[in-house]
């Protein structure tokens, strides 16, 4: 990989990819603040650690002595998805794959649950992605990254796996062969104590396996011995915990550095001990070829190798050889990966929204024509819609969205600010449409997009606004869910300039083809008065399995903004039950205003809990929330005249019903 890939994270300068991240502790308290978690995989750097930095040997961790592991542990299994008929005639199932590497903030200080800021790397199209690598290391903070747990909760809940990341990094970035020897070390019955200890981690923190890339030089053939011994074991071992391994094509099997830019007899081994390969960017169209036939003449589908199409400088401006991967006019050759797509956020000035972010997401996974439906063939960059078929997870009752991405300016409950602090967390990301947006209409395309001015729950709504000269219809979801006689659509929706009469779309068979529309049945949805409401749909005459979801909208005459704050498919035989409440809230650990708190989670489903302070007045104030049962809160301070403060856990439900109230105080 070109060195100049790596000056962020290799020269210590990584942490300007998150603004606002919670500091070090200084003299004046201990950090409370847990952070994700990185390694050297056994011998340390001489000489001392820079500020804010811990240095850690992988060889001597164990999960009980893991201080931080309640708070980096995901919780949220890895969901099941299928692929719905494509929304447009270009886009291929079973063909090219997409894998992200992304740089989600700093080695070091990383917070575990989030922090205090929307301006995060929100990724939400996990519909096109198969693999997420969580991508960093340096030599002057650690080498082996475990991701945070929001983030493997997030993608876990759109059926994608998450590997961590270990970076053997070049000599000019610091780099030492020893480190590479460390990793591979035998035991004294020949095993690999390194390659248990990563699959160990993984099993605890709860992600999907590891992306392995030695680019230290200065090696030989006993050592590319070694580390192939090295991948057989740990993809052995890893296996076993439904675990897999993606090797980065560097090292070559004389144990040198040499990217190949293609699968070949230089590289082929370690292709063979692993699940997949990284193909380094010196790729040609004539090598990926070449590498398609030799990956399906071991017996390996030629979608195991990911060309790499490095976009952090340039983006959706970057020059690609599409056709060497994904051509229009026959079978794509490889898959692909992406190295640094939040090129998304960081591209944009430092005062940029949430929104901003967003919009320029989707011109990256969507396209210039914002509609999958309606993919842009002209312009040079083909964004993954295009040819990449999207995958969904909602294939089982009760399903329930707020629309949330994982970040706000606010938190919302109830249509209302709980909490006028930004924040990001993505683990209370919902499971979030996959096309976005298709807009089926005669007249003008309105613009429909995540909103951060309100929300009904979390931090964003859906928002359509435009002219809506004629009735228009929005795909919203592809599903699965079965219909039972007393299956209900719930719409908590608003109208905040305009009039246009709603209807549920909803459809019990796929489209005729690829690029149809959903056959839909349209049911009136009553208005939501002034302000916020909720609409109950019954889906009367239907029966069998809802394929798809979607609204229709007809305006009354005028530009129309209208808000959809909530959807909820369930069975209505029943109110939905609220899950039952967490107990033995209490403070493990507390400097000053730096609290940890843990509980004993709630049996039964519970997607995720929200810790609140109530305060001297009688009201209450959010403070965060996490699929976790352990939650860090900083920067608390006592009301006047309060010597302890009140604090209050509930957990909430799939349907996003809310548990009554664990409690605990803080004496100050």
């Amino acid at each position: 990989m070109n060195l100049s890939r790596r000056t962020l994270l290799l020269a210590g300068a990584a942490a300007a990819l998150t603004p606002a991240l919670p500091g070090p502790a200084t003299a004046a308290g201990r950090d409370l603040q847990p952070y994700a978690s990185y390694w050297y995989p056994d011998s340390l750097p001489s000489g001392t650690p820079g500020t804010g930095i811990t240095w850690r040997s992988l060889k001597a961790w164990n999960a009980a002595a893991d201080t931080d592991l309640a708070f980096n542990a995901a919780s949220v299994p890895l969901a099941a998805r299928f692929t719905p008929t494509p929304a447009n005639t270009t886009a291929r199932a079973g063909q090219a794959r997409i894998q992200s590497l992304v740089s989600f903030g700093p080695t070091s200080s990383n917070p575990s649950q989030g922090a205090a800021t929307a301006d995060y790397y929100a990724l939400t199209h996990w519909a096109y992605l198969d693999e997420l690598v969580f991508w960093g290391g340096s030599s002057g903070e650690g080498l082996i990254l475990a991701p945070n747990a929001p983030i493997v909760d997030a993608a876990h809940r759109h059926g994608v796996p998450v590997l961590g990341n270990v970076f053997l990094p070049p000599v000019a970035y610091g780099g030492q062969l020893q480190w590479t020897r460390d990793l591979v070390q035998k035991d004294a019955t020949g095993h690999y104590p390194l390659a248990a200890q990563l699959v160990a981690v993984a099993a605890a923190y709860g992600f999907d396996g590891w992306f392995v890339n030695a680019e230290t030089s200065g090696g030989n053939t006993a050592l590319a011995t070694d580390m192939l011994g090295f991948l057989r074991e740990l993809k052995a071992l890893g296996e076993a915990e439904g675990q897999r391994v993606t090797w980065y094509d560097s090292m070559t099997v004389s144990g040198s550095v040499s990217w190949q830019g293609a699968l070949n007899t230089q590289n082929r081994p370690f292709f063979e001990a692993a699940d997949t390969m990284f193909v380094d960017f010196r790729w040609s169209q004539s090598g990926l070829a070449s590498s398609a036939t030799t990956a399906q003449q071991l017996g390996r589908s030629p979608y195991e190798l990911w060309a790499g199409v490095d976009v952090e400088a340039n983006g959706t401006s970057k020059s690609v050889n599409w056709d060497a991967f994904v051509p229009t006019t026959r079978s794509h050759v490889v898959s692909v990966g992406f190295y640094r797509p939040e090129w998304t956020r960081n591209h944009l000035p430092a005062n940029r929204t949430p929104g901003d972010f967003h919009a320029a997401d989707d011109k990256f996974w969507t396209g210039a024509s914002l509609d999958p439906s309606k993919p842009d063939t002209s312009a040079g960059w083909r964004a993954p819609a295009l040819w990449a078929a999207d995958r969904s997870t909602v294939g089982s009752l009760p399903f329930a969205t707020v629309f949330n991405t994982g970040h706000g300016l606010k938190w919302y409950e109830d249509g209302e600010a709980g909490s006028d602090a930004a924040w990001n967390h993505l683990g209370l990301q919902d499971r979030l449409p996959s096309r976005r947006w298709v807009v089926r209409t005669t007249g003008q395309r309105p613009a429909v997009s995540f909103d951060f001015a309100a929300a009904w729950r979390g931090g964003s709504s859906l928002l359509v606004d435009g002219a809506l000269d004629a009735p228009t219809t929005l795909d919203l979801y592809a599903t699965r869910l079965p219909l039972g006689v007393d299956t209900v659509v719930e719409l908590t929706h608003r109208t905040d300039a305009g009039s246009a009469s709603v209807e549920l779309a909803v459809a019990t068979a796929e489209p005729s083809g690829a690029g149809a529309a959903p056959p839909y049945t349209y049911f009136p949805v009553s208005p939501s008065g002034d302000g916020w409401g909720t609409s109950t749909v019954r889906l009367s005459g239907l029966s069998g399995t809802v394929y798809a979801l979607g609204v229709r909208l007809t305006a009354s005459g005028g530009p129309v903004r209208w808000r959809l704050g909530a959807l909820a498919v369930r069975d209505a035989v029943a109110n939905p039950a609220n899950p039952d409440a967490p107990t033995d809230l209490r403070v493990t650990d507390a400097d000053g205003g730096s609290l940890r708190f843990a509980w004993q989670g709630a049996p039964g489903d519970v997607r995720h809990y929200e810790l609140y302070r109530t305060l001297p007045d009688g009201t209450r104030r959010f403070l965060g929330g996490t699929c976790q049962t352990a939650f860090h809160v900083g920067g608390l301070t006592p009301e006047q005249g309060e010597a302890a403060a009140g604090f209050e856990l509930r957990a909430v439900g799939e349907l996003f019903t809310v548990s009554t109230a664990a409690t605990t105080t803080h004496t100050w």
